[in-house]
């Protein structure tokens, strides 16, 4: 009997813990349970502490009332040109009512996926590959309505569909890649083009400016130069009216072009008259009695200067004797050479002529004579 009571007071303390147990149930937060009483519906736990009925009152099923998202498998589906795709989609998607979702279907999350796999089929299968590709907004429109009222008597509530992939057949894969390599081949040629075209417009357009603008350069440059050639020749034309010049100076003026004329190098031959002694002389005989000319007065301007003019005109004189000189020596060899020295002699030597001559008063020489 000793042993007996204890035994009772342990099985009573035991059955009261599990009763207790029993009787009390906390469901956290975003979580209901159904409770049945007897195999009946009797009531929904809303999160926090509640009381059941021990050995009465069971829980059914704990609800998540979150939003879920769950990842279908790829599936095979058949577009309208009669080519196999594989689409894999993404459901999002909340329980707004767990009785029905417990009590009007079996498992939900496998009817939504039957049931998106079957929406999809149908409307992939109204379309071709092309716009299946560029419609999937389209397509989750369609899908989230059709889920969405399907799924709305079982207590759920489809938020979103998403299509992840598309993936075609791999010959058509390689075959979208090669059209789409050729229209970026070609719409980069197209870009080359027009490049290449701008390029030569704006080249012709350039040069067609540099043109206008080096001709008009050149246009004003030959204005300008001609107009500084008319004034310069203005200018000695005027100076040389008002200077009023006379014989003597045109004599001189050709004593000192004739050392020039006779340093061409294109004067190889030359024909010397008998009478060019006589003329040297006669140029001599006028400038050296310039001063007994008449009509040639001096000008005060000139007097000034007369002593180096007649150093001028004594160097010039010496070298128009000198060029002479050497043409008459030119002529004689030249004649020797043609003739063999066996033919007829050529002109007869001139006198040879002094620059002191040449600048001798014609008078004197007569006087002399």
């Amino acid at each position: 009997m000793e042993l007996v009571f204890p035994v009772l007071l342990i099985a009573v303390a035991v059955i009261a813990v599990v009763t207790l147990a029993k009787s009390v149930r906390i469901v956290p937060q975003q979580r209901q349970d159904v409770v049945e009483r007897l195999g009946r519906y009797k009531r929904t736990l809303n999160p926090g502490l509640n009381l059941l009925v021990p050995f009465i009152d069971s829980v059914r099923t704990k609800v998540d009332m979150r939003e879920q998202v769950v990842s279908f498998p790829p599936q095979p589906v058949i577009t309208s040109d009669n080519l196999v795709v594989s689409i894999d989609t993404v459901l999002y998607f909340k329980v707004v009512d767990s009785v029905r979702a417990t009590y009007e279907i079996s498992n939900f999350l496998q009817a939504i996926e039957q049931l998106t796999v079957t929406t999809l089929r149908n409307v992939i299968g109204s379309l071709d590959l092309e716009r299946a590709l560029t419609s999937r907004e389209e397509i989750n429109r369609h899908l989230s309505g059709v889920l969405d009222e399907t799924t709305g008597r079982w207590g759920i509530k489809v938020t979103r569909v998403e299509i992840k992939a598309i993936e075609p057949p791999p010959s058509i894969r390689d075959s979208m890649e090669k059209q789409m390599r050729a229209e970026r081949d070609r719409r980069a040629a197209i870009l080359n083009a027009e490049g290449h075209k701008q390029s030569q417009i704006l080249t012709a357009e350039g040069e067609k400016q540099a043109a206008v603008l080096r001709a008009d350069g050149d246009r004003q440059a030959r204005i300008l130069q001609a107009e500084g050639q008319a004034k310069a020749i203005r200018t000695v034309f005027d100076a040389i009216h008002q200077a009023n010049p006379s014989q003597k100076v045109l004599a001189y003026q050709y004593l000192q072009a004739l050392p020039q004329i006779a340093n061409g190098t294109a004067n190889k031959v030359w024909i010397v008259p008998a009478e060019l002694t006589k003329a040297l002389e006669g140029m001599g005989g006028a400038l050296g009695g310039l001063s007994q000319m008449v009509g040639d007065v001096p000008t005060p301007e000139a007097s000034d200067g007369a002593s180096q003019v007649e150093r001028e005109a004594a160097e010039a004189a010496q070298a128009a004797a000198a060029a002479a000189q050497e043409i008459h020596d030119e002529v004689r060899v030249a004649e020797a050479q043609a003739t063999g020295g066996k033919g007829p002699q050529g002109l007869p030597a001139p006198e040879p002529v002094s620059p002191s001559s040449l600048l001798s008063d014609p008078a004197d020489q007569r006087e002399r004579g």
